[in-house]
Formats: C-alpha cells, structure tokens, sequence
C-alpha cells in the first residue's frame, strides 16, 4: 500500500507540478549527507511516519452474499492509517525552491482526495478514498524542526503532507452446509405434517 501512495504522489507532483521540467522526485531521507551529494533541481517527498487514524476505527464485522441471499464470508471493517510526508524542494538557488513549494502547496490543496487517475494496485479496488492533507498544524507535541533534528539535517522551508488511506481486511469464508429439512408438525385431525428446508449457514 505504502510504496502504491509513493508513486501516487510522484505522478501527481509530476503531473500537476513539474510539468515535464526534469526535475527529479524521490523519497530519500534529506540527511546532510544526501543534501551534499544532490547535484540537480529536486522534490523531495520523505515518509517519516505512519499511524493509523483511531478515531476510524470500526468494531464488528459484515457480512457478504451470493445471489441467493447465502453468506459466503465475513469481513472486519478496514483500518485507516495516516502516513506523514516532509515535502522539499532542493535547487540551487531559494527563490527557485519557494516557487516549487509554492507549485506544490496548491496541487495538493486543489485535492481533498487522491483524483481517481494516481489510484493504482489496491487503492483502485479500495471503496473508500484516499484523503489529502497539506500544511495541517501538527500540535504542541510534534514539531516538523525535531523531523529534522533526527535526521541531522539543516532546517529548510518545507510541507507536511498527510495522506490517510485504508487498508482492507481479508474476507473469512464462511462454510455452507447441505440444505436442512426442517419438519413442522401442525395440530389437526389429520396429523398433518410440512417439510421446510434451509440453508446451514444462511
């Protein structure tokens, strides 16, 4: 799922961003070290964290049908897990960096959700949409200058991007057994007695 939102994001970015410039996109980590080895006009996009998103959390199961109306699984909820991004540009020159910022900033603030043409692998089967977030507050107890900090790098201008998607569970297969004869006597002069048959597992 991870790697399928990375590539989601990179084609966004080269879509709506880039627009055929050259410049390149990666996810590795803007350490000092890889800041002195860059030598071209470069995004950014590192994945420092991943959460899952309690307040989506769902208790119970569903279950799901054949065109007979018979159970042929049950399945739990999916999870919804939130995956921060440190977004930069990297350039020679800072004006040239903000302009990007400023390019990406309103990419990603024109989506509320992943537009259908990035969705690939899982996240196309997915019935529920794959959310944006750009430049939300973080709160008082996490701060984007200690992201930085662990990674020893140099405090730069950049955006944090939250995408938050879900993650399905498997459906459990459900065991149908041969239909039941159930026999319902009926009070009568005659004793008479029906036959109703149903399916185990229905």
């Amino acid at each position: 799922m991870i790697h399928e939102i990375d590539e989601a994001i990179e084609n966004l970015v080269r879509n709506e961003v880039l627009d055929g410039s050259g410049a390149e996109v990666v996810f590795d980590a803007p350490t000092k070290d890889w800041a002195s080895r860059r030598n071209s006009p470069t995004v950014n996009v590192y994945l420092y964290d991943i959460r899952e998103d309690a307040s989506r959390r769902q208790i119970g199961s569903f279950r799901r049908r054949d065109e007979a109306g018979v159970v042929t699984s049950t399945e739990e909820p999916p999870r919804f897990f939130r995956l921060s991004y440190l977004v930069t540009a990297w350039t020679q020159r800072p004006e040239d960096e903000h302009r990007l910022l400023s390019a990406m900033l309103y990419a990603f603030a024109r989506h509320s959700v992943l537009p259908d043409e990035y969705r690939i692998g899982s996240l196309v089967e997915a019935p529920y949409p794959v959310m944006i977030e750009v430049a939300k507050p973080l709160g008082e107890t996490r701060q984007i200058s200690e992201v930085w900090s662990a990674l020893g790098g140099e405090l730069k201008p950049s955006l944090d991007l939250l995408v938050t998607a879900p993650v399905p569970s498997s459906p459990v297969p459900v065991t149908v057994g041969p239909p039941e004869v159930v026999r319902i006597h009926t009070s009568g002069t005659g004793g008479e007695e029906s036959e109703m048959s149903r399916q185990r597992g229905a």
